[in-house]
């Protein structure tokens, strides 16, 4: 089932009725979306059928649907982007769907036929080329997303799906751009738990961090950063990204142990590390060790990586009574350098050693 193949069905808009693009330096982060989308459905019976590359439109869903009710949701974050000579460029895509597939197997709904969603996932980004902006820092967001259909109320997972991919043109996530953020380290508020759905992409993660968001930008910061949910006192994630610490000579960034996302741009940064030679680490540190290093020194950079932001400086962190100043407020020469390499790789500036890139057409 998941080396199927996938026919696909095109319907595609008409030329007339294609909309316009919008400018380019004030493309925003999710606010535009292309003329198509990619939409195929699941059941028990036939498994996933009924698989089309239509135009942008609504869904029609059954008030009962359990994703209203039950939260059964999950959807993935990568980008395509505009090469020389006009070719479009994937980043790993292969390993965002593999992690959706992770994440459907934590919330009980089917897993994807991968090489079949990745050929329709390139069909796609081909049909609509001309959305992938060329502006220096502009990308073409991508949003795959699967919800629970079946419309029933009763709490069992959903026997009824569809999956779906849309695209947005996007600037910078943050409006600082890659000048450094200002975060705020949450310690009242958790995210996950052990054993939760920390490490699954799935909406209900997001949907209980609103409110601490809401309240540190109340105050002036930009993001949170999360503590662990049993003792309040280990370094977990951002809110949309994971974090690295430069302390010493020593690159830090949290283990995977079920409650943080799997970043795909966190690993990325391990594998870039290592290839120059930087010494990286995966363990538990404590806020506590955050601000004694600040105090000695020892804390050269904080940065926070994902697929929206890519890399994103940390200039200054707030806990509790105390404001921690990072390398000056300004953006470091780790952080700086993780930027340039992974955006001149995913624009096919550097050689591929690792067979990230996906060509499109």
């Amino acid at each position: 089932m998941l080396n199927k193949e996938i026919e696909v069905m095109f319907n595609k808009v008409e030329e007339n009725q294609l909309k316009e693009k919008p400018d380019q330096d004030k493309l925003g982060f999710g606010v535009h979306f292309t003329d198509h989308m990619f939409v195929m459905h699941w059941n028990r019976e036939l498994g996933w059928h009924k698989a089309e590359i239509c135009p942008y439109q609504n869904f029609s869903l059954d008030p009962a649907a359990m994703v209203f009710h039950y939260g059964q949701e999950i959807f993935e974050g990568l980008k395509a982007y505009r090469a020389e000579n006009d070719q479009i460029l994937l980043f790993r895509p292969q390993d965002n769907l593999e992690r959706m597939n992770q994440s459907a197997l934590r919330m009980c709904m089917p897993r994807l036929p991968v090489e079949g969603v990745l050929k329709a996932m390139k069909a796609l980004v081909y049909l609509d080329r001309a959305w992938v902006p060329d502006n220096a820092g502009a990308t073409l967001y991508i949003r795959p997303t699967m919800i629970a259909t079946e419309p029933a109320l009763g709490l069992r997972p959903s026997e009824e799906y569809i999956f779906f991919i849309i695209m947005s043109p996007v600037g910078a996530y943050y409006a600082e751009g890659f000048n450094p953020v200002k975060i705020y380290v949450e310690d009242s508020y958790v995210r996950a738990v052990p054993g939760g759905v920390g490490e699954a992409k799935t909406g209900g993660n997001y949907a209980a961090s609103v409110k601490a968001l809401t309240e540190a930008q109340e105050k002036g910061y930009t993001q949170v950063l999360w503590l662990d949910a049993v003792e309040r006192k280990y370094i977990e994630e951002v809110g949309t990204s994971n974090i690295f610490l430069v302390i010493g000579d020593e690159i830090i960034t949290p283990p995977l142990k079920g409650t943080i996302l799997p970043g795909i741009t966190r690993d990325s940064v391990l594998k870039l590390a290592q290839d120059h030679g930087y010494k990286t680490i995966e363990r538990a540190v404590t806020i506590d060790e955050v601000v004694q290093a600040s105090e000695t020194g020892d804390l050269k950079e904080i940065f926070s990586t994902g697929t929206a932001a890519v890399i994103s400086p940390v200039g200054e962190l707030s806990y509790q009574d105390k404001v921690i100043r990072i390398n000056n407020g300004k953006s470091g020469e780790l952080s700086t350098f993780f930027f340039n390499e992974l955006q001149a790789l995913q624009r096919g500036e550097r050689e591929d050693n690792h067979n990230w890139l996906v060509r499109v057409g």
